[in-house]
């Protein structure tokens, strides 16, 4: 199964990308997951950010490939715990459809583009940094892969 997690922002700080890659790789050829970096739309000190978050809305949408299950992060999605995390993502698996998983902006996301949404999750109620979704979504993926595989990271 291919994951893509399509994020709004292009400057990632190294240790973000680090640890990206590190979970990344330790994923291995069951769960292939790569970056793809959206380019944040213009924003001007205190003006409408509306035309950015609809840029973005826009940009994102366009990398959707047709058949994707398409996965909205969000602060105000469907809460999972971890093992119910790694059960979805097992039924996602059997299903056969790629994943496309996307973090928005600093404003989040067009209205047309939640609704676009195959699910609305949320990793925390807490607000994260972008850049550091990035490390937390992945680290999950292995989490999830882990457990299946009765491998020991997961200790519970």
């Amino acid at each position: 199964m291919r994951v893509r997690l399509l994020a709004v922002g292009t400057r990632a700080p190294a240790w973000v990308r680090q640890g990206y890659e590190d979970y990344a790789r330790r994923l291995g050829p069951s769960l292939k997951l790569t970056l793809v970096e959206i380019e944040p739309g213009q924003r001007a000190a205190g003006g409408d950010v509306r035309a950015a978050i609809e840029t973005e809305g826009r940009r994102l949408l366009a990398a959707v490939r047709e058949g994707d299950f398409l996965v909205a992060l969000d602060e105000r999605g469907a809460e999972m715990t971890t093992p119910g995390f790694a059960g979805w993502l097992a039924e996602r698996m059997r299903d056969g459809r790629d994943l496309a998983i996307m973090v928005g902006g600093p404003d989040g996301f067009a209205p047309h583009v939640r609704a676009r949404a195959d699910l609305l999750l949320s990793l925390s109620r807490l607000t994260l940094p972008h850049a550091l979704v990035r490390v937390v979504l992945a680290e999950q993926l292995y989490r999830a892969l882990s457990i299946h595989a009765h491998h020991p990271y997961h200790r519970a």
